[in-house]
């Protein structure tokens, strides 16, 4: 799962990373939260013959995708995260996945680590040699009842590597900057094309820093919750889910 996550690069570092021309100045975020506005990545139009010019455009959308076919979003589940596996099929994502693929860059995430009735044990998880990293997103717009139109996204997951299987059974889909072409391009590359890149991330790419319950509030936005504390015991066994949810509704608190 990805519940919260960060993004502490600079605006001119991130556009580079993901090959947008510009971004608007924008300050550090550490502690980005579900229904919360964040930055994607889309594909863009063509570029002209000739053009140097990316072709990738940033899109600012509502974390928390809402399908188009929802009726009463009050009755809906808050869908932040899709488990990539059944993504292509299920019907809240498989029109996502075909032509709103995205990326969502990030300076890591965070995760909790249960250990038995006690609350979890946060971890600031990151790039273990620094850097941005891009989660494989989707993007959905949908259109209110009064007409006005909401752009609204979800992170995809995967089972998760050794690096957080100890923490979380879950972690968000790492794109390599290699297949950002690939993975947005959503005009000649079907969900089969790309089922390939949703795969965990490569062995020791993350490292996870325990850290204080301070993340635990949304309200608490600075960079002090990124600081190392206290590391509870190990549970005794693996939490169990409940009955019916998944890792498309909120479930972290």
């Amino acid at each position: 799962m990805c519940g919260r996550f960060a993004l502490a690069a600079t605006p001119n570092h991130t556009a580079a990373f993901l090959g947008l021309a510009e971004l608007e100045d924008f300050p550090a975020r550490y502690n980005i939260a579900p229904t919360q506005p964040v930055l994607m990545a889309t594909a863009g139009a063509p570029r002209a013959p000739g053009s140097n010019l990316p072709d990738r455009q940033p899109m600012l959308v509502r974390w928390g995708l809402i399908p188009t076919w929802v009726k009463d979003t009050r009755e809906f589940p808050l869908l932040f995260n899709a488990r990539s596996e059944g993504a292509i099929e299920k019907a809240s994502f498989k029109a996502a996945m075909r032509h709103r693929r995205a990326l969502v860059p990030a300076s890591g995430f965070y995760e909790w680590r249960q250990s038995g009735g006690k609350k979890g044990q946060p971890y600031w998880i990151r790039p273990r040699h620094g850097g941005l990293v891009a989660f494989a997103g989707l993007i959905e717009t949908y259109a209110e009842p009064g007409g006005s139109e909401m752009d609204t996204g979800a992170i995809l997951t995967v089972n998760a590597n050794a690096d957080i299987a100890h923490i979380h059974d879950r972690m968000p889909v790492v794109i390599d900057p290699g297949d950002f072409a690939r993975w947005l391009d959503c005009r000649t590359l079907e969900p089969r094309d790309v089922a390939d890149l949703l795969r965990p991330a490569q062995p020791d790419f993350f490292e996870a820093i325990p850290v204080s319950d301070l993340v635990n509030k949304v309200a608490n936005t600075g960079p002090e919750i990124q600081q190392r504390g206290e590391v509870g015991p190990e549970p005794e066994k693996t939490r169990r889910q409940k009955p019916g949810a998944d890792d498309s509704q909120m479930t972290l608190f």
